[in-house]
């Protein structure tokens, strides 16, 4: 490889990484329910972007490195499950660049909040919002899963209906933002 196309690849996989890490590691955290653990995952995927060819993934670069993430994320809940129990949620620390403090902190009480209501969908509804959220079409999301498109519409239907319903997320809604603080 020449000195050129070496110093656009390490563009394009910086700007990759500008783009992507923050996502991928909200993914992956909330898959694996744990930060370090997802920084890990996200490191290997982004290992893994380096031997890859821009024109290979052009126009499909973020689903390759859910997917990729993903994969890595399964594989190490497959090695958790083999010799312990799953570890209990962690939260993600909250950066939100707000001037006001009062807002930031309601922010994050709700964002922790509807969390800890995704975090007690199944686990397959659970990923399918996880992706659905972070911008990715249902066919995408499909790729990424190995389910079928339509699967992924049921569980994305499934997920916000049961999310509507509950007490928690009605009284989030209902509630003027000023009241919502507890």
């Amino acid at each position: 490889m020449s000195e050129p196309e070496s110093s656009d690849r390490r563009e394009w996989v910086l700007a990759a990484l500008d783009r992507y890490e923050a996502r991928l590691a909200r993914y992956a955290a909330r898959l694996l329910r744990d930060e370090e653990a997802a920084r890990d995952v996200v490191q290997h995927a982004f290992l893994r972007l380096c031997d890859q060819s821009p024109a290979e993934l052009e126009g499909r670069l973020a689903p390759w490195l859910f997917t990729v993430c993903r994969n890595r994320a399964v594989d190490i809940l497959r090695a958790r499950k083999r010799t312990a129990s799953l570890e209990q949620v962690h939260d993600l620390p909250h950066r939100n660049h707000q001037p006001d403090p009062a807002v930031t902190v309601e922010r994050q009480d709700l964002y922790r909040r509807l969390n800890d209501l995704v975090a007690e969908l199944p686990s397959g509804q659970r990923e399918a919002v996880d992706l659905w959220t972070e911008g990715f079409a249902h066919a995408e999301i499909a790729q990424i899963t190995g389910h079928s498109e339509g699967n992924v519409r049921v569980l994305v239907h499934r997920a916000l209906k049961t999310l509507r319903r509950h007490p928690v997320a009605r009284q989030l809604v209902e509630q003027p933002i000023e009241t919502r603080k507890a």
